[in-house]
């Protein structure tokens, strides 16, 4: 696949410019604002809320069949497989601390 010339790519950054242009003039005031029933209905999308320290990001490999099956049940519940995979470890770590 050939390179494209310095012209080509001006004259695409110059497309892309008016297309910027063109959107930063969109006009939003027509749009009513949500109301208290609409914003009380609506799903907080983002990072679950914390309990009362941060959760540690990590990296971890699992056996694909582990992830595999993890993943299944998590769907099963409704639930993230990352969210499932806290709350399993944190049962076993409150059997163990009560062994």
């Amino acid at each position: 696949m050939a390179r494209p010339t310095r012209a080509e790519l001006e004259a695409r950054l110059r497309s892309l410019e008016r297309a910027a242009r063109r959107s930063a003039r969109i006009d939003f005031s027509d749009i009513p604002e949500a109301s208290s029933v609409q914003l009380g209905v609506m799903r907080r999308v983002g990072r679950p809320p914390l309990g009362s320290a941060a959760r540690r990001l990590i990296a971890i490999r699992i056996d694909p069949l582990v992830l595999a099956a993890v993943r299944r049940e998590a769907k099963r519940r409704a639930l993230g497989y990352q969210s499932l995979i806290n709350q399993i470890l944190a049962r076993y770590v409150a059997r163990t601390r009560s062994a």
